[in-house]
């Protein structure tokens, strides 16, 4: 809407005798023509699709305009977009390129039923806000709160999606554990302030399996860090053991998920782990000859040095038996700095350098992946006031990192951005402008022609099209 501050032609800089000015009145453009190509990856992985048959519509069909496939269409889409406030969509909503996106037969919005919509063929933030605020597992809140999350089924999705992506099964998954902080800024549900990280916050729990997601569970903070990670690591197991029966899997994480709970449950199902173990006194006594060794070694070279110790350790009360513990002693021009990692490999299947090396310190790939959700896809909008409401915005977040996920997977494969990260895909990739024109028979969409990654926009159109359609 237009206010009286807002000028309809701005006045810039002229180029020499040339007058140079600009307004918003180019008609049907759009700024996010490279959302086609995650449209692409939706038609052929089913994520928003599958992911909306986990609500239930209670609303009455007869006065329904937005069905629940395209609100959550419409949010995930945006978010990948870079879209992370329900305020956008007041503008959104008139976007033809998305509602091309969503699946709206009348991109034009013009068969609206009420005179006020018409030209707008999508939600707006109120209505979008109705689905975020929606109750709990098939109930009802109150007269405009009708649409309800299924709670287990999202989370099983995840893992769904995981099996699916595979056209046979591994021989070895890793799955990743780690928490991070989510700031608050207001009197949300479950505030608690973290000595830690010296701020109110909430502390999500995030299990990752290489780049694919498996788990976001939102938490308070004012738990341990390992709360709830058996219960996950039992679902997602279990699950992924009726699909893969024979494939081995590893538990990775760092100090904070070295709990008995964690270990004798690996212990008992079968499964390995690698985790981080806290250092103190006596871990200290035990490589202090190797740590000696690395000094020495440091003076001579002037470069780190590290000496590996494998030898068995048991706490003396809180573990339950001894177990193999590898000590990394490390000597930098900043001093000490011994590591400890426990792990349930035996010597002869890994030693205690590759282990360390190869595989615990592989653990930091999967930080990389919580800083995507984080800083590009908006994880910690958890600004409402319920915590159920929040854990439904982490997850609209992290499906819109699949769908990403699934373009530099399916699309990027043997391009310079195969490894890109979300922000870099979005920027290069999506963000493009382009004209939409709308007719009885087609939806054309005119992108810029000076758009240096055409090549790359045609390679991953090629991928995707070389997958069959997810019917």
């Amino acid at each position: 809407m237009k206010t009286d501050c807002t000028p309809t032609l701005f006045e810039m800089q002229p180029l020499g005798k040339r007058r140079v000015v600009a307004a918003f009145d180019g008609g049907t453009l759009t700024s996010d023509a490279g959302g086609l190509l995650l449209r692409e990856v939706e038609k052929r992985c089913g994520i928003i699709r599958l992911l909306s048959a986990c609500f239930v519509d209670l609303r009455d069909p007869e006065l329904i305009e937005h069905s629940v496939e395209e609100l959550v269409a419409q949010r995930i889409y945006a978010l990948a977009l870079g879209y992370e406030d329900l305020n956008d969509h007041e503008d959104l909503r008139l976007d033809r390129l998305l509602a091309t996106l969503v699946g709206k037969e009348d991109p034009t919005g013009e068969s609206r039923a009420r005179e006020r919509d018409k030209g707008k063929p999508l939600a707006g933030k109120s209505t979008l806000n109705r689905l975020e605020l929606g109750p709990p597992d098939k109930k009802e809140g109150g007269r405009y709160k009708k649409i309800s999350a299924m709670g287990e089924a999202v989370q099983a999705l995840f893992v769904k999606l995981f099996l699916r992506a595979h056209r046979r099964a591994p021989k070895r998954i890793v799955l990743d554990l780690d928490a991070t902080d989510d700031p608050l800024h207001g009197q949300q549900e479950g505030r608690f302030f973290h000595g830690y990280y010296k701020e109110y916050c909430y502390l999500p729990l995030y299990i990752f399996c290489g780049d694919f997601l498996l788990c976001a569970r939102l938490r308070q903070s004012n738990i341990d860090v390992s709360e709830g990670s058996v219960e996950e690591l039992s679902r997602i197991v279990k699950q992924i053991r009726e699909a893969w029966p024979k494939v081995e899997i590893v538990v990775r994480g760092d100090a904070g998920f070295c709990r008995e709970s964690v270990m004798s449950w690996c212990e008992a199902n079968g499964v390995h782990y690698i985790l981080g173990l806290a250092k103190n006194a006596r871990l200290r006594r035990r490589i202090w000859r190797a740590m000696r060794k690395a000094r020495k070694r440091y003076g001579i070279t002037g470069q780190a040095s590290r000496v590996y110790v494998d030898f068995q350790y048991g706490t003396l009360r809180t573990w339950s038996r001894k177990r193999r513990v590898i000590g990394k002693a490390e000597y930098l021009a900043k001093g000490e700095n011994p590591r400890f990692v426990v792990t349930s490999y035996s010597r002869e299947a890994w030693d205690a350098q590759r282990l360390y090396e190869e595989e615990y310190c592989a653990r930091g790939e999967m930080e990389n992946r919580i800083k995507e959700q984080q800083l590009y896809l908006f994880a910690d909008r958890t600004s409402t006031h319920e915590l159920w409401s929040n854990q439904l915005r982490l997850w609209f977040s992290s499906f819109a990192y699949l769908l990403l996920e699934g373009l530099r997977r399916l699309g990027l494969s043997g391009t310079e951005m195969a490894k890109a990260q979300c922000h870099t895909i979005r920027s290069r990739l999506l963000k493009l402008g382009a004209r939409v024109w709308v007719s009885t028979r087609r939806i054309v969409v005119s992108m810029a022609s000076g758009y240096p990654h055409q090549h790359i926009f045609a390679a991953a159109y090629a991928n995707l099209q070389k997958i069959p359609i997810w019917v």
